[in-house]
């Protein structure tokens, strides 16, 4: 889906696209490996992982450390080669900064990061509170059940083998 995507609109990087756009998150792993590090999302109210969009970035693996620097403070490195998980996820409509945003698709790509050891800092027009949690922590506080079902459990599956 997200290469026919991309072949048919080459506006795809770009969040003008209003049918559908790509984005890239983190999984961010703590330095010791045993803990993963969420925000407290102001749209969603709930806890979720860093991520946002391209706007206009070809290069996601930078759009995905990016965004865990702006969300985070946290400076991040790559744990493995290449795209960690993929994600088409439906945005329901809302409001952002004032202005209405109408339902789309992030087609997402996420990339498994470890962090180096910086202070944690909220970004008060997105999160109201960055946190590191066990894995299990990070579930069990995310009130998104579907993220949680179908997104959060998928990542901490996948992350195993590089946690401690």
């Amino acid at each position: 889906m997200m290469l026919d995507f991309l072949a048919r609109h080459g506006d795809a990087f770009d969040r003008s696209n209003s049918e559908a756009h790509m984005t890239a998150s983190a999984w961010v792993i703590s330095p010791d490996r045993t803990k993963v590090v969420m925000c407290y999302h102001n749209i969603y109210n709930s806890w979720s992982w860093t991520g946002g969009h391209a706007d206009g970035d070809r290069d996601l693996l930078a759009v995905a450390m990016r965004e865990v620097w702006e969300e985070t403070g946290l400076r991040t490195h790559p744990v493995t080669d290449g795209i960690f998980s993929l994600e088409n996820l439906n945005v329901e409509a809302h409001v952002k900064n004032g202005a209405p945003v109408p339902a789309h698709i992030h087609m997402n790509v996420t990339y498994l990061l470890q962090a180096e050891e910086d202070t944690l800092r909220p970004k008060p027009d997105e999160n109201k509170a960055v946190r590191w949690m066990t894995p299990r922590e990070a579930l069990a506080s995310s009130t998104e059940p579907w993220m949680v079902e179908h997104v959060y459990r998928k990542l901490v599956r996948r992350a195993e083998p590089y946690m401690k």
